[in-house]
């Protein structure tokens, strides 16, 4: 190791690499590994899950497409190398970083895909430095997409099959600006129809829609409501939203929102376009509210009114109004509890070393095993099947070794990584079998066409309308999806539980 000549590192606010959004320690390996002659190993990582959010069924896998961005542009500048110099890195390392270009393979769930624990839904090939250094950046990306794509699926009445009209409203609630952008971007593949987010729609178009109308401080600078609707009705004549509690839903609000519409009927009236379109609550007894609301509205003769709410709603409010009290919102605005998952905030995807490519091209599982068996993770170099039923329903997922191949109609024995299962060993002939680790990026070059916003979206509720168990579904008391193993991952993981651990699993 030669020595370092350390120049000065002056901070910058403004500063901005997503390279560099790295926890440390991924820098002290790969300095280390480097210098010991590693920087050629070739390197196989699995993200992967355990656990669903807030313990249901399944979960939605997103964030691919953002991750390839990444990994097509990764690089480092002079600036990150000179805070690398001074920060202790090898003279050697720094130079290697100053070229450095990301030309590994990734293997990933398509962007919507379906997922369920322990099933790899990255896997990383790549020289030592490439597969190190990315972990955070992949970990962070892949993690909050595919929670807020999960979250929004349940919110949005996917997972029901009781579609909901929600509008994410969360950006001021979310934990700073890229999630406030990338939460609207997850939350709209996961059904949602529009943002209040006006740098999300700039950032990925038309799909991702902007939408609002009016605060209680706008009807609050106004003399009275009446004025402040009127104004607004003035500016937007075509698409007339009022919010009706700044005061009083029924004792001021309905009663100025009736008198609105009647003044655009007699300004406009041949024109029926240009009437109150809707009407949003935002606190108070929501369902009584609606129901009043709508009595009231039919009453006055004006049905086409639709109705709105919002307040700290999730999917388990929304559903009690609608099947305990019969309150069927036209649509919703939902902010903190879908942009943070307020009820699930993690999604704890992993990052784990599975195996090391040798110079003959064979590959040395590695496997951390932990002091807790369902800690020990699955070790090779992997592949991900979906097998389905006579029904065209997602069966079971099976992890098998990368040179394996399974195929439909033909029989298999496997093995279910659930230690609690009563049939530990099975076999079963699919119907249908799709590889779903699919190439993504190779040799560091795109090999995939990127999904468009509505295909993902409509990849999304797809699968779960048709594809996946409606037992995997339900809010309560999820049917856990079968995950297995073919005998020869399986023997592979115990053998090597063995060799590291001193026991069988």
């Amino acid at each position: 190791m030669s020595n370092v000549n350390v120049e000065p590192y002056i901070p910058d606010e403004d500063y901005d690499n997503p390279a560099m959004v790295t926890d440390f320690y991924e820098f002290t390996m790969a300095n280390s590994l480097f210098l010991h002659g590693y920087k050629d190993t070739i390197m196989v990582f699995d993200m992967f899950f355990r656990e669903n959010p807030d313990k249901q069924g399944y979960s939605i896998s997103c964030g691919q497409k953002k991750l390839m961005k990444f990994l097509l542009d990764y690089h480092f500048t002079d600036r990150d190398i000179v805070w690398l110099r001074t920060k202790g890195m090898s003279e050697e390392f720094c130079e290697y970083l100053r070229t450095y270009k990301w030309k590994g393979d990734v293997y990933m769930l398509k962007e919507g895909t379906v997922a369920y624990p322990q099933v790899p839904m990255v896997r990383i090939e790549c020289d030592m430095v490439g597969a190190i250094l990315i972990e955070t950046y992949l970990l962070q990306t892949m993690n909050f997409h595919s929670l807020i794509a999960t979250k929004a699926t349940r919110i949005t009445g996917l997972s029901t099959h009781q579609k909901r009209n929600v509008m994410e409203f969360g950006t001021r609630r979310a934990q700073g600006e890229s999630a406030g952008n990338d939460g609207a971007y997850a939350a709209i593949l996961g059904g949602c129809i529009g943002t209040a987010n006006c740098l999300a729609e700039m950032k990925f178009g038309p799909e991702v829609k902007a939408v609002g109308t009016i605060a209680h401080s706008f009807i609050e600078f106004f003399p009275t409501e009446f004025d402040a609707f009127k104004a607004y009705a003035t500016t937007y004549p075509d698409n007339v939203s009022l919010l009706l509690d700044t005061y009083s839903t029924f004792e001021s609000g309905l009663p100025n929102l009736i008198k609105l519409d009647d003044w655009l009927i007699e300004k406009y009236p041949d024109d029926p376009g240009k009437r109150v379109k809707s009407a949003r609550i935002d606190s108070g007894d929501l369902a009584r509210g609606y129901k009043k609301l709508r009595k009231a509205l039919d009453k006055a003769g004006k049905p086409y009114v639709k109705l709105v709410a919002s307040n700290s709603l999730d999917e388990k409010k929304m559903a009690n109004m609608e099947m305990y009290e019969d309150a069927h919102f036209d649509s919703y605005g939902v902010g903190e509890k879908l942009i943070t998952s307020a009820s699930s905030p993690v999604f704890g995807g992993v990052y784990k070393l599975v195996a090391v490519k040798e110079a003959d091209g064979s590959y040395t599982p590695k496997m951390k095993c932990s002091d807790s068996a369902s800690k020990a993770i699955i070790p090779g170099k992997l592949m991900a099947w979906r097998a389905y039923d006579e029904e065209d329903k997602a069966q079971c997922d099976i992890i098998s070794c990368d040179d394996e191949v399974i195929e439909a109609g033909k029989p298999i024995k496997i093995y279910n990584l659930d230690p609690d299962a009563f049939d530990h060993m099975k076999t079963i002939t699919p119907v249908r079998v799709e590889k779903i680790l699919i190439p993504h990026i190779v040799d560091g070059k795109q090999v995939i066409d990127t999904p468009t916003i509505s295909e993902s979206r409509d990849y999304i509720k797809d699968q779960l309308e048709n594809h996946t168990w409606e037992s995997e579904l339900r809010p309560e008391v999820p049917h856990q999806h079968y995950v297995d193993l073919t005998p020869k991952v399986y023997e592979m993981r115990a053998k090597l539980y063995e060799q590291l651990h001193g026991g069988r699993l």
